[in-house]
């Protein structure tokens, strides 16, 4: 073999060389690499070859840290979104005890009255006088006053008040017999085959949209299902003011159109009460005015319409307590169009009468059942008799 010969081979052995070197490093490079995605992947939170140790987490080589590599598809993640909680209304037993508070924290004509009996040595013609006054010009008219001062002065001639308790007993008494706690001032809320249906009625100004909401709150309370009609369609925002006292509580309303036709509304949310079987149907009307008597034979429409579904229940007329003689005058307007069944007094603790109480029961011959005793989402409270007359007594002391 000369020495080209030799050239050339020595020559095809390097050249071998580097190429197995090659393939051999080439192997080991994409192995490794192999490894790597594999560590990159499994080592991830939650995948089932994920090593729990730190050490083994940072070693984990992130695919996106290599030119080329495209990131994978992203997952959406719905935000979490937290539960809506509705508030949880008063109970009845605490409406009741802030109801006495408020109102024997006022200044009552009727109190007034009352202080001057209990205040005096001695009880003369002229206090008498001024007793039957001061009554009168606290609402609670002509007729009940009379006839509470001639059983006051009899009982006070026959028993006489020598003793210090002895007069304010007579006053309670009497005062009670006034209101007449006999009177059943009980809800008809109660569900039959069909959702107990309740209509509330009363002019613009009274707050009865407000007093609606007021009391889904109330019957909430009771661990009664509730549903809005929201029928007082010609107030502007009237269903949307009524949708919110609703959605604080979790009650739905029925709505229509802005001038929709009222007992349409109203006959639509009686039909989902019954499909959803519900336990009281609340319907807001218009505020009426009661000298208007193509809108006050509309209520009329409206109470026939609902009960082709469910018999109405409840008739409330809300009446503004401060407003005396002229609240009567729409007492008896109503009666005449709507068989009312039960009286809600607002504003009674800003009154400085509180005689309507006992004249609006003898002007229609049916109870106070609720009353308003402030501005607060939970300030409607059931009438109580011996609530009222005590918290009177009170203020007098």
């Amino acid at each position: 073999m000369n020495g080209t010969e030799l050239w050339y081979l020595v020559g095809g052995l390097i050249v071998a060389a580097f190429v197995v070197v090659g393939l051999v490093a080439g192997t080991r490079r994409r192995a490794l690499r192999r490894g790597r995605d594999t560590r990159s992947l499994t080592g991830a939170p939650g995948h089932p070859g994920a090593q729990d140790g730190a050490e083994e987490r940072a070693g984990a080589v992130d695919l996106l840290d290599r030119p080329g590599t495209e990131a994978p598809e992203s997952v959406e993640v719905e935000p979490m979104v937290p539960p809506l909680v509705h508030e949880r209304p008063e109970t009845a037993e605490s409406r009741l005890a802030r109801l006495r508070r408020r109102l024997a924290g006022r200044d009552s004509g009727l109190s007034r009255g009352l202080l001057m009996l209990l205040s005096r040595d001695r009880i003369d013609e002229q206090t008498w006088e001024d007793f039957e006054d001061v009554l009168i010009t606290s609402d609670l008219g002509v007729g009940p006053t009379t006839e509470l001062v001639e059983r006051l002065r009899t009982r006070f001639r026959i028993e006489g008040v020598a003793q210090p308790g002895q007069a304010r007993t007579i006053l309670r008494e009497e005062l009670l017999a006034l209101v007449d706690p006999t009177m059943d001032r009980t809800l008809a809320t109660t569900r039959t085959e069909v959702p107990a249906i309740v209509m509330v009625v009363g002019v613009n100004g009274t707050g009865k949209t407000t007093t609606v909401g007021k009391l889904a709150r109330v019957l909430v309370a009771e661990d009664k299902d509730v549903l809005l009609g929201a029928a007082d369609t010609f107030r502007a925002a009237a269903a949307d003011q009524l949708e919110t006292w609703g959605d604080r509580v979790g009650v739905p309303t029925i709505r229509g159109a802005e001038g929709a036709d009222p007992a349409s509304v109203a006959y639509e949310a009686t039909r989902a009460g019954v499909e959803q079987e519900v336990d009281v149907v609340i319907v807001d009307t218009a505020g009426r005015l009661h000298t208007k008597t193509g809108l006050m034979d509309e209520l009329g429409k409206v109470k026939r319409v609902v009960e082709r579904l469910a018999p109405v229940g409840e008739v409330l007329l809300v009446l503004d307590a401060t407003t005396g003689q002229n609240g009567l005058t729409q007492a008896r307007i109503f009666r005449e169009v709507v068989q009312v069944t039960g009286i809600v007094l607002t504003k009674l603790d800003g009154s400085a009468k509180g005689g309507i109480v006992v004249q609006v029961q003898r002007e229609l011959g049916v109870p106070v059942k609720l009353v308003g005793i402030g501005e607060g989402v939970d300030d409607l409270a059931p009438f109580d008799a011996e609530v009222f007359v005590d918290a009177l007594l009170e203020q007098a002391s």
